[in-house]
This record gives C-alpha cells, sequence and structure tokens, in this order.
C-alpha cells in the first residue's frame, strides 16, 4: 500500500476525502495504514463505502493514464461493499469504482504489478474551490 511520505501529502489526502465526502454531505473515517485509506459514510453515519486515496502530482488534464498498485485494487474489492479510487491531483480529484473502469496492467520497475487506467466515461471529476 503506498503511505504518502511527505509532510505536504498527508495535507492533500485530506483535502481529497473532504472534496469527495461534501460533495454529497457525508464524513469519513481514517483507517489503518495497511488497510484501505477510508471508511465513507452518508449524512445519517451509515457506511456507504470504502476509498482509497491516490496521489497524481498534475493537473487533471494531464492526469491519464492513472496509475495505481494492484493489491490497493484488490483490497478495495475485498471490502464487499462500494469503493471508490480516488486520485488527487493538483487542481482537484477523479474518482470512479473499481467495479466501473477498466485498465491495464504492467510490473513497475520495483517488480509492483501497477493498473494504469486511461480516461473512461464512468470517471467523475470535482475542482478544488479556491
Amino acid at each position: 500500500m503506498m503511505i504518502f511520505e511527505s509532510q505536504e501529502d498527508p495535507v492533500r489526502e485530506k483535502k481529497a476525502i473532504e472534496t469527495f465526502v461534501n460533495t454529497f454531505g457525508g464524513s469519513y473515517q481514517k483507517l489503518d495504514p495497511l488497510d484501505v485509506d477510508f471508511k465513507i459514510f452518508d449524512k445519517d453515519k451509515k457506511l456507504i463505502a470504502y476509498a482509497d486515496i491516490n496521489p497524481r502530482e498534475r493537473a487533471i488534464r494531464s492526469a491519464y493514464p492513472l496509475p495505481i498498485k494492484a493489491r490497493k485494487v484488490t483490497k478495495l474489492i475485498d471490502k464487499r461493499i462500494p469503493s471508490v479510487l480516488i486520485w488527487v491531483c493538483d487542481d482537484g480529484i477523479i474518482y470512479a469504482s473499481p467495479r466501473k473502469i477498466y485498465g491495464h496492467v504492467k510490473m513497475d520497475k520495483g517488480d509492483e504489478l501497477m493498473i494504469y487506467y486511461d480516461r473512461q466515461k464512468d470517471f467523475k471529476y470535482v475542482r478544488f474551490s479556491r
């Protein structure tokens, strides 16, 4: 699992999850570093999804293909309830359900199995407010 390392990354992660839950009035809970990143709750505090945040240090328009470690996607799907992948970009977030998008798999130089997602209709976008 990718763990945010720089001082700025936890700030970006928090901004991403708050932007996501604020789109529908929900809330969130941070999970253990070895689990997926967050539980997502609706406005009535009912668990509705799990989420994983992925840093992408680019603007939304140049973020593709979107990379993620294959094991992170597997962890989300294994939760057996709805889940969402969120990429935090410089100017907003890109998100989608891993069950509705498709990607191609490659081994990276560190022998990590990665999935790369090209632009597709099931991705949603939310720009950060200024």
